[in-house]
């Protein structure tokens, strides 16, 4: 790419676009996809195709974005309920110390700028997270949630279907 970018190992689809500033190593990322500046996506993680997700966020390993997502600025998702620096015997912990943890956003979810999203939960298809919210469990398709912890505002199935018509 250019000097401003670390990119190792990414699986591309045709007609990514990809901002300077960038840390992507091990991941896919599909096709027409957009990644703003400062972004780092790690290895295992899988982005769809069609999505866009914005400067300054941090997708980790046992993140998948399915198809047509929008992720917002300073997105942070989060593999591990429980970590620690060291283990047991007091040694810094290895990737035998844990175990990723698994999240996955369904197609045409929205994430707001600032969210952060916990391990071991769902955003359902076509939901919306507010900004600045806190993902601590599942989030039921075409919602809209918010808050600390994120909380069903609303439910958008009416304004989904206008939308596909």
């Amino acid at each position: 790419m250019n000097e401003y970018c670390s990119i190792t190992d990414v699986k591309m689809g045709e007609g990514v676009k990809l901002s300077r500033f960038l840390n992507l190593y091990g991941c896919e990322i599909g096709h027409n996809t957009k990644i703003g500046a400062f972004v780092e996506i790690q290895k295992n993680a899988k982005i769809g195709a069609n999505c866009k997700v914005s400067s300054h966020t941090f997708i980790c390993e046992g993140v998948t974005v399915e198809d047509g997502v929008f992720i917002g600025h300073g997105v942070v998702f989060i593999n591990d309920s429980y970590p620690r620096a060291t283990s047991n015997s007091g040694a810094l912990q290895t990737e035998s110390d844990w175990k990723v943890e698994r999240t996955l956003i369904r197609r045409g979810a929205s994430i707001g700028s600032g969210a952060t999203v916990l391990s071991n939960v769902e955003i359902g298809e076509n939901a919306v997270v507010g900004a600045g919210s806190v993902v601590t469990k599942d989030v039921p398709a075409n919602s809209v949630v918010a808050g600390n912890p994120a909380r069903v505002l609303r439910y958008l199935a009416a304004e989904v279907e206008e939308a596909k018509r």
